[in-house]
């Protein structure tokens, strides 16, 4: 439960300003949950998460053993990469719509109250 400090950049108070400034380098928003780097490997981490998709990914691995080959190997991982490119769209398009929204507050103008 740290409080945000906002200090007017007066030099009356320049020691407590830059004790502030190095807590909190920037005012800027950011809602989003991935970055170009971050977004395949996070969005397939939080994918297996589900026990659906676990169970899927299990029954492709089981098809790789001539053993145990029920279906055809391609036909057992098709289930589990519809249902993976459907959450990772959705999940993309998500995250650009929150980027396109903090963008547009960041950008925004602002009135600063100084005595």
């Amino acid at each position: 439960s740290k409080w945000r400090i906002v200090f007017p950049n007066n030099g009356r108070q320049r020691k407590d300003w830059k004790q502030a400034s190095t807590l909190y380098s920037g005012n800027r928003i950011q809602t989003t949950k991935y970055t170009w780097f971050t977004f395949l490997p996070q969005n397939l981490f939080e994918q297996f998460h589900r026990l659906g998709n676990l169970y899927f990914f299990f029954l492709v691995v089981l098809n790789w053993f001539p053993q145990v080959e029920v279906f055809h190997r391609e036909i057992a991982m098709l289930p589990l990469i519809v249902v993976l490119l459907a959450s990772m769209i959705k999940d993309a398009i998500e995250d650009y719509r929150k980027y396109q929204f903090d963008k547009k507050i960041n950008f925004s103008k602002t009135r600063v109250y100084d005595k």
